[in-house]
């Protein structure tokens, strides 16, 4: 299988079974937000960015096991470097592709997809839930991906893949460039040579995970990355959870630092009201430790909308900085 023979056979199927239409359906969430970097120890970093993610995404089905897929976002794809309003917004393909139900319980993806590998971007609660797990985050990747529902409740997740190098990864409007593997990076190979493999397990009152992924050295790399990761969440009563992530890298990225990252969050509901706290460790072997504690409140209206603040406090090696944003998030669908 050659380097991009995935992504055309993903357009192509997409193109193929359009045509034949038997089901649309359509979600997206906006989000508006401001964060503002209230003190920093590096000079410059006070800054402030008022910003919005748009994202949607729809699913086609086709015959009776068949559906094409995507996800589209809209956001800043440049990091800020002073106070900016709605300012260096993209819009790209986070995902796209063709999925496949072979059974019940296994389905198989051809595309560009975000693998299964940690679970803090999904279940950690709060603004800043996933304030140092974000690093570790598997996105944009071009691949073969596979879920199958094993036993009741659990479910294994495997994908091969590299990092999308192709002209979906550029974006419309501020054009954040086209990734190449020169840049080098872990799992930026163009060659299907990645892998994740995931368990997830739901149980009564919560659903844990344990991972793996080996990512191949990119141009310039020392090595090869290999991680592991296990999660759990747990429900303690219908109003309060809590939710902690372990992960460990060899050659994190491809460079010459292991790396240990651990999350703890809980979440308590009153009303329309949820309350969360997170504390976060980020230990690489040449660059020290990053610590973070973060508190949020969100507050969500009978229409849907989700009006959020957040507080957090970051030490990166005796660096300290103080964050604090709002954000309202707005779903719809169709």
């Amino acid at each position: 299988m050659t380097d991009k023979f995935v992504l055309a056979l993903v357009l192509s199927g997409v193109a193929t079974h359009a045509a034949a239409q038997d089901g649309f359906e359509w979600e997206g969430e906006l989000e508006l937000g401001v964060e503002t970097v209230v003190s920093s120890d590096i000079e410059g970093n006070e800054i402030t960015d008022a910003y919005g993610v748009l994202e949607l995404g729809g699913s086609l089905s086709f015959g009776t096991n068949g559906s094409a897929f995507f996800t589209i976002l809209g956001e800043s794809v440049e990091d800020p470097t002073d106070d900016r309003l709605l300012e260096d917004i993209g819009f790209y393909f986070e995902e796209i592709g063709v999925a496949f139900d072979i059974g019940t319980s296994t389905s198989i993806s051809l595309g560009k997809v975000n693998p299964s590998f940690g679970r803090t971007f999904d279940d950690a609660a709060g603004m800043y839930g996933d304030i140092v797990a974000g690093d570790y985050e598997l996105t944009e990747q071009i691949g073969v991906f596979a879920e199958s529902e094993l036993t009741p409740g659990g479910t294994l997740s495997f994908g091969v893949f590299y990092a999308d190098d192709t002209f979906l990864s550029r974006s419309i409007g501020t054009d954040r460039g086209r990734n190449t593997v020169d840049a080098g990076g872990a799992g930026n190979t163009g060659r299907l040579d990645n892998l994740a493999v995931t368990w997830t397990q739901d149980y009564k009152n919560g659903a844990f995970q344990v991972g793996a992924r080996h990512l191949s050295a990119g141009m310039g790399d020392v090595s090869d990355e290999t991680g592991v990761i296990a999660s759990v969440t747990h429900n303690l009563s219908e109003q309060f959870f809590v939710f902690a992530e372990a992960a460990h890298f060899s050659n994190f990225g491809g460079g010459a630092d292991d790396a240990t990252y651990v999350t703890l969050n809980a979440g308590y509901t009153i009303d329309n009201w949820s309350l969360s706290g997170t504390v976060g460790r980020r230990d690489l072997d040449g660059g020290g430790v990053t610590d973070a504690i973060s508190v949020s409140a969100e507050y969500a209206f009978k229409n849907g909308n989700v009006l959020g603040t957040g507080l957090a406090f970051i030490d990166d090696g005796g660096s300290k900085e103080t964050l604090f944003g709002v954000n309202l998030i707005v779903p719809f669908g169709g």
